[in-house]
């Protein structure tokens, strides 16, 4: 079982942070920003609230873009390393971050509850076994934040 505050970084270690609340989910992401991010065929968001996250050490480098839906959002990244850290939004805002959930130090209780952007997907990627989809963004993320909660992590 986890235990608060989860605590993570980057790759080289210059930026690290605190999350002092439980994730409100956590699903795998397959839009084509999140392939670009990552360089790879999806990302595993953990939703955190904003109030819960801060940095603790080194100060991250922000970029901003038009994200599939149209919305603009921003990520703090590790301006040494490169290592992507979160993203939130800017416009509308919101009081959430979707946390890179590799960048925890401890993965071993992640359990992504679903798919999303299913649409974009790479043909050859296999979705979570019995898990919630969404073809585009869910227009509500409720039975994805109860599916994390019947989880019993927290």
């Amino acid at each position: 079982m986890p235990k608060l505050p989860l605590k993570g970084g980057c790759m080289c270690g210059a930026l690290r942070y605190e999350v002092s609340a439980p994730p409100l989910m956590i699903y795998n992401c397959h839009c084509t920003n999140c392939q670009k991010i990552s360089g790879s065929a999806f990302n595993v968001s953990a939703t955190i609230l904003e109030q819960a996250f801060r940095f603790t050490a080194g100060e991250p480098k922000r970029v901003a873009w038009t994200s599939d839906v149209g919305s603009t959002r921003w990520g703090a990244f590790c301006g040494s390393c490169g290592s992507r850290i979160c993203n939130g939004m800017k416009d509308p805002p919101s009081p959430v971050l979707s946390l890179r959930a590799g960048t925890l130090d401890d993965t071993s209780w992640v359990r992504p509850v679903g798919d999303i952007w299913t649409r974009s997907a790479q043909p050859w990627v296999r979705f979570v076994e019995g898990g919630l989809r969404a073809e585009k963004q869910p227009q509500d993320y409720a039975p994805f934040m109860a599916a994390f909660r019947a989880q019993g992590l927290f």
